[in-house]
């Protein structure tokens, strides 16, 4: 192994919904992290693992940061802020699509990344979205006023930016051995991936409310030898039985719907064909006591 090797962990931190988990999956031609419109969709630390020659990146893909006002909402603070502790470096990410408002919207982000005291790099996402003219301001305000030194404009929709945002966080990395084999992309488990899928499916396609107020646990994850199909069967908690009905859908269209959709994401990342069974349940306040939090959203 070379002396001038390059490894180390780098937090994507920033409010929710402003590209966090598109980025991780764009830097890894893979994805691992699901995404959604609605904010909040992630709850845990995802940690993609870049490897090139001469350099290993443990990105981690955080919770977005906001005040939290429920118990759900607090764990989700503590992944976030147990990152930004962990982290080499720091990558914030914020959208353009205002000046005047981006510093105030990102204020809460701005004082735990300062807080954290670690090397970072300000990324400006959705540039695919901004004219030059928006961009300018956006770079004062960041440069100027949040005091922020190293600002680079990305799309992680199109991958614009990306190739120097990667060489701008490789020169902050510490020298050191890679952590995991150059094959790996995600540290977690596929039950755990599999999980999110269909999570992801449930948030798209249901109400408002309804992501909320879901956890998904898996129940049983077979892997016989090809060709046979790996069976998963997974449990979707909802604390209300309104939210049943609406998530099985009339006849179990929206059940089907969920199922399908998720079962083509698994056979991709799993490159075999997939049995998926789904099973809802009542799982009343689940999200309102840590304990229910630990039991059914801890691996």
């Amino acid at each position: 192994m070379s002396e001038e090797y390059r490894c180390g962990v780098v937090a994507i931190a920033g409010r929710p919904n402003v590209g966090k988990s598109t980025l991780l999956n764009r830097l890894l031609g893979a994805k691992i992290a699901i995404v959604t419109p609605k904010p909040q969709t992630t709850r845990d630390r995802i940690l993609g693992i870049f490897t090139r020659p001469g350099v290993q990146i443990l990105f981690q893909d955080t919770p977005g940061i906001h005040q939290p006002p429920k118990p759900l909402n607090r764990r989700m603070m503590l992944e976030a802020e147990a990152a930004l502790e962990d982290a080499d470096v720091i990558l914030m990410l914020t959208d353009g699509h205002s000046a005047s408002h981006c510093l105030t919207e990102d204020a809460l982000v701005l004082k735990r990344v300062k807080a954290a005291d670690k090397p970072t790099i300000l990324a400006i996402n959705k540039i695919d979205l901004l004219g030059k003219p928006a961009l300018l301001p956006l770079l004062d305000a960041y440069g100027n006023k949040a005091g922020m030194t190293t600002i680079i404009p990305i799309s992680a929709t199109t991958g614009d930016g990306l190739d120097v945002l990667l060489e701008e966080v490789m020169k902050h990395l510490p020298f050191g051995p890679p952590l995991y084999p150059e094959d790996e992309l995600s540290d977690r488990s596929m039950r755990f991936l599999a999980t999110e899928i269909v999570r992801e499916k449930l948030t798209l396609f249901t109400h408002k409310e309804i992501p909320y107020s879901t956890a998904v646990t898996i129940d049983t994850f077979t892997e016989p030898e090809p060709p046979l199909a790996v069976t998963i069967e997974i449990t979707i908690h909802v604390e209300r039985s309104s939210q049943k009905g609406i998530v099985i859908g009339k006849g179990g269209s929206m059940l089907k719907k969920i199922g399908t959709e998720a079962r083509v994401d698994l056979e991709a990342l799993l490159e075999r064909k997939v049995m998926l069974k789904l099973f809802v349940r009542v799982d009343e306040e689940w999200a309102g006591s840590d304990a229910s939090l630990r039991r059914l959203l801890d691996e």
